[in-house]
């Protein structure tokens, strides 16, 4: 079966309705799914932008928080608006891709986000993610110390450039062969278009 890839990155609010469901949904289909994490801010650089467009366009931001509010009430996850908006989630992607093998990955990515959306956390904070870390099972201080490695760094600078070259412009986005789906509300659709390219 084709492998449906989830590309999140952790500032982003829609990533967090994803990332809170994406394995339980795809294991239920038995869609084999890939994590890659990755940063919009050289994306958006590449446009112009200095800053989500949901911080530059004050109505759009308006209307995003409540939306997010809207979906994380009907799916069940509690939802509190960070303080700081984007968060600094630089760490948090360096560490889930060095982890990218790790059968933790998506606990440590479920755990990062519910710190910041769920609680309103910090998570450019090392203390913030060593305790996402432990709630894995994954020694912290191992992998922060992966995290300020070179060969960490360069990968996650390819996971962006990749994300770049395939025309990925938001996130979650999902990749299923050719075909790229962009929003948490086209999960459905990804998952919908692998088992039919069956």
């Amino acid at each position: 079966m084709i492998k449906l890839e989830i590309w999140v990155e952790f500032a982003s609010t829609y990533s967090y309705l994803t990332v809170s469901r994406a394995e339980a949904v795809l294991r239920e289909a038995c869609v084999p799914f890939f994590w890659h994490p990755f940063l919009l801010g050289p994306i958006f650089r590449d446009k112009g932008l200095e800053s989500s467009p949901f911080v530059l366009d004050p109505v759009k931001g308006s209307y995003m928080w409540r939306d997010i509010e809207r979906r994380a009430a009907r799916l069940g996850l509690p939802f509190v608006r960070p303080k700081v908006f984007p968060a600094n989630g630089l760490v948090a992607a360096r560490i889930m891709t060095a982890a990218l093998d790790q059968p933790w990955c998506g606990a440590f990515a479920r755990a990062v986000f519910s710190a910041q959306f769920a609680r309103g956390a910090d998570i450019s904070d090392a203390f913030v993610l060593a305790e996402a870390l432990a709630a894995c099972g994954a020694e912290p201080a191992y992998w922060l110390e992966r995290a300020g490695q070179d060969e960490t760094k360069a990968r996650l600078r390819t996971a962006t450039d990749q994300a770049r070259d395939l025309g990925i412009l938001g996130a979650p986005s999902f990749l299923v062969g050719d075909e790229v789906f962009w929003g948490d509300d086209r999960l459905g659709d990804a998952v919908a278009w692998a088992l039919e390219a069956d």
